[in-house]
């Protein structure tokens, strides 16, 4: 494995010439690729480079878990206190803060989102990381005595050891730091193999980590394929856990591989959520919910609302209204503060969705607006709106990862309930009503992990995150983060003085 000095340049990224290289961050080093391989990181909303990463393989890949090995069972991290961890992770929240505007910019070159967005994905970054750190000191485990026989039982928190966090391009830092920031604070030593299309916030993660002080080993970043890098991680003894978000054949993927060391897996994966609204639910916010539960960050969100289900007295007026909302929503370059909606993040998702629209109108879906590429540079599609959706279809039952919704009409509360429980995933839901009683039965009936009242798409950090069915295993965020990412060990102290009695001739 080469050493490359010239890391990720001081003051470049961002702000910087397209030809900026981004190595990997390994054991406190910034190190390129063995033979030079690379990746060609791409704006998708000019099809223009960006810069270009080194994509490391099976070699960069265990030069990581074995730093990160020796940072957990010699290095001084989890023998720190918690005080100590919490105070470098505020500092890291601080140079994010610090650098916010910068961080945001390049998140929008090499994922495509609107500026604005990533801006607040940015204070999400730095608000994780001081959650964590006040987790850190006051996420203590309990003490109980026990009946029979008289012992005192303490239950210690301590951490899982070496994680890795294996995060997608829709959110390349935050969902990054909804797992690092939890599991660093609770005393483990992580690394992120970040998608390949957006490594480079991830990258800027390493550097902030770097300067403020982490120990070598403890926060490493390795770039490269599933295939190759992503198998060795969950296959390595030297690993304790792996955390995902991604699709939901990665995730039975990495299952599968991680199964054969018996480690801990926590997913988060896809989801096909049912937005529900009622008759008397406020009409403009509905509208407004709809639109912004399909179409925010162009589809591209695994919470996304991308099965509206819509009580059939307001079925006409309110599908016009998305119609006409619809195509009056500005698409353009995330930079461009006019936009409304960015493209997608790649050609590939570009064609997912093509062949989606195509699947929906041969099962007899009726396009009501989009439905189209548009045709310029970048990769950008129509905000497209199915109607004549059966449940049963596959437009309305598969995650389409695009800016694509449709409409299923409903009668009953418990039609309703059915409809959004017909599903694989079980992520999200959303319910609009005025009717507070019934607004918690239907959030009580469907079977999701996070439901929405009058309001949709955003996660609050003080809240456990994740899905039913096969949307996932386990939570992040809030205290539920923190246990995710440590064990549970029980001590058993003997309070009554006495020796067993056994075997005593």
């Amino acid at each position: 494995m080469s050493s490359d000095k010239t890391a990720v340049k001081h003051g470049a990224g961002p702000a910087g010439p397209a030809t900026d290289f981004y190595p990997m961050f390994i054991d406190g080093e910034w190190v390129g690729a063995r033979g030079g391989a690379s990746l060609a990181i791409v704006d998708p909303a000019t099809e223009q480079l960006v810069a270009h990463a080194a994509s490391g393989g099976v070699d960069e890949a265990r030069a990581a878990v074995e730093a990160a090995r020796r940072a957990f069972d010699e290095g001084p991290w989890p023998r720190m206190t918690a005080a100590e961890r919490a105070a470098l992770l505020r500092a890291a929240a601080e140079q994010v803060r610090r650098r916010a505007d910068a961080l945001a910019r390049l998140e929008t070159l090499q994922m495509g989102k609107l500026l604005a967005d990533s801006l607040y994905d940015m204070s999400d970054v730095a608000y994780c990381l001081e959650y964590a750190a006040s987790l850190a000191t006051t996420h203590l485990g309990q003490q109980t005595t026990t009946v029979s026989p008289p012992a005192f039982g303490l239950v210690v928190r301590e951490p899982v050891g070496v994680v890795v966090g294996i995060t997608p391009w829709n959110f390349p830092l935050l969902l990054g730091a909804w797992k690092f920031a939890s599991a660093l604070a609770a005393g483990n030593v992580v690394i992120v193999k970040p998608a390949s299309v957006s490594p480079l916030t991830t990258l800027e993660m390493a550097r902030i980590f770097s300067e403020v002080g982490l120990p070598k080993g403890v926060f490493q970043v390795v770039v490269g394929p599933g295939g190759t890098v992503g198998d060795y991680f969950c296959t390595s003894p030297l690993v304790d856990m792996v955390t995902l978000t991604g699709s939901l054949e990665v995730g039975v993927h990495i299952m599968r591989q991680a199964a054969s060391t018996v480690k801990k897996v926590g997913l988060e994966l896809g989801g096909k959520s049912p937005n529900i609204v009622f008759a008397d639910a406020d009409f403009e916010a509905a509208l407004q919910g709809a639109l912004f539960g399909a179409f925010a960050n162009s589809g591209q969100v695994c919470c996304a609302g991308s099965r509206l289900i819509l009580e059939r007295p307001i079925y006409a007026e309110f599908t016009a209204a998305l119609k006409q909302r619809a195509e009056a929503i500005a698409v353009g370059p995330g930079l461009d503060a006019a936009s409304e909606m960015g493209p997608l993040v790649s050609r590939d998702q570009v064609e997912t969705t093509e062949r989606y629209v195509e699947i929906g109108l041969g099962e007899g879906a009726r396009l009501l607006c989009g439905g189209r590429r548009i045709d310029r540079p970048g990769y950008y599609f129509e905000p497209t709106i199915f109607v004549d959706v059966d449940n049963g279809m596959r437009v309305a039952q598969e995650e389409i990862f695009g800016p694509v919704l449709v409409v299923i009409p409903f009668d009953t509360e418990e039609q309703a309930v059915a409809l959004a429980n017909d599903t694989i995933y079980g992520l999200a839901g959303g319910v609009w009503t005025r009717d507070g009683a019934k607004a918690m039965r239907v959030a009580q009936a469907v079977r999701a992990g996070t439901v929405y009242v009058n309001t949709y798409n955003w996660s609050p950090i003080e809240l456990p995150w994740g899905g039913y069915k096969q949307s996932g295993l386990g939570r992040e965020l809030g205290n539920f983060g923190m246990d995710e990412f440590t064990e549970a060990k029980s001590v058993i102290i003997d309070t009554s003085g006495q020796p067993l009695g056994m075997y005593t001739t």
